[in-house]
């Protein structure tokens, strides 16, 4: 895909969601560096589609990836799909579709699944429920049309993610407190100092290890980060945190415990900035970053042996206390499995089931018919 498709593939959703109040385009700069640069590509391959109509208008667009750290984790083989946009017409969207099949068959693979991207950090997930909502910065928004679609295309649920919207100044009842305050005492835990943890690269790298720990075996088709890609994150959003909306606990040894990772809603910031941040959409990105009156609950987790100790209201009761202190009004939490028993925590808060997204899979059966609708894009 030579420079001028790759724009082309990268700014159609500007187009696809003209309009739409609900959509928050992503930034292109990030996005062509991710299809092209990321330190994902050291090992996973990944090949894009324009569909064109007669006018050479872009009707929709598809990139289908093969990650073998995933398929040798899990034993399958699996390509998936991301970056996935058409218009309504679901002669495109099998277009789409039967051209990513056949190339994922042609290399070995029998299943497709998504919309995912090269790993759990990377936009994932079709929206099937709250198209009402303004999605996060840092998810996906899709038409309704499109679920429609993947029926009729004979995909099936593997599996959904959930958002809850909740205040983020409700805090913890005395009960949990008192739990807190005894672990704190007990473990000889403590508060990271979080502006000086992002200064020291090693730090943060130990981080990101914490959270491979904490999300392999508990997250439905995680795969951890690799040390590239480990380097790559934290050069990319190490700077971007705010020590008020964060909180990381350490044991004795300086080991991370279990960690809270917030973000004030850039959602609105992205919108005004369309997908640039020069010459003005840093203005607006800077301006939402120091507004924290809505939130974003990016990352919350817990060392495995931390885990179901009930250091969660650990770290929740301190991050609320921030939260307050900052005067932010509501949080919506990350996207988590439907089936992960972590989902449970926010049932002791007041909460609304605000987004759920779904990851769908369908076994693959490339025909001759594909090779003939292959030439056409």
């Amino acid at each position: 895909m030579n420079r001028r498709d790759l724009k082309k593939f990268v700014r159609f959703p500007d187009e696809l969601y003209k309009g739409c109040r609900q959509y928050v385009p992503a930034l292109h700069k990030g996005q062509e560096h991710m299809l092209m640069h990321s330190a994902s590509l050291e090992f996973c391959k990944r090949k894009m589609w324009l569909a064109e109509d007669a006018d050479g208008n872009v009707a929709g667009r598809i990139c289908c990836i093969i990650n073998p750290h995933y398929n040798e984790k899990y034993g399958t083989r699996r390509a998936r799909f991301g970056w996935f946009d058409m218009i309504e017409d679901i002669k495109v969207a099998r277009l789409l579709v039967e051209t990513a099949q056949e190339w994922a068959a042609d290399n070995g693979m029998d299943e497709l699944h998504g919309p995912l991207q090269y790993n759990t950090f990377g936009r994932q997930g079709m929206l099937v429920e709250g198209f009402d909502k303004l999605a996060p910065f840092s998810c996906l928004y899709n038409y309704p049309y499109y679920v429609d679609m993947m029926e009729q295309m004979g995909f099936v649920k593997e599996c959904d993610w959930v958002q809850y919207m909740m205040p983020a100044d409700q805090g913890v009842d005395d009960k949990m407190k008192a739990i807190a305050a005894r672990m704190m005492e007990r473990y000889r835990l403590h508060v990271a100092d979080f502006d000086k943890l992002k200064k020291d690269k090693s730090s943060f790298v130990k981080f990101f290890k914490a959270y491979n720990a904490s999300f392999d075996g508990m997250v439905h088709n995680f795969i951890p980060f690799t040390d590239a890609e480990i380097d790559e994150e934290v050069n990319d959003i190490a700077g971007q945190l705010d020590s008020r909306l964060c909180c990381v606990l350490m044991d004795e040894n300086e080991d991370v415990a279990a960690f809270g990772i917030a973000m004030a809603s850039l959602s609105e910031a992205m919108r005004k900035a369309k997908g640039r941040l020069f010459p003005f959409g840093w203005y607006h990105v800077l301006k939402a970053s120091r507004n924290y009156e809505y939130l974003d609950l990016m990352l919350l987790g817990a060392a495995p042996k931390w885990q179901n100790t009930g250091i969660s209201a650990l770290f929740h009761g301190i991050m609320a206390e921030q939260f307050r202190s900052c005067g932010a009004k509501w949080a919506l939490a990350n996207p988590q499995i439907e089936t992960n028993s972590a989902v449970n925590v926010w049932n002791r808060y007041d909460n609304e089931l605000w987004l759920r997204r779904r990851c769908w899979i369908k076994t693959l059966s490339p025909s001759e018919d594909n090779k003939k609708m292959k030439n056409s894009i």
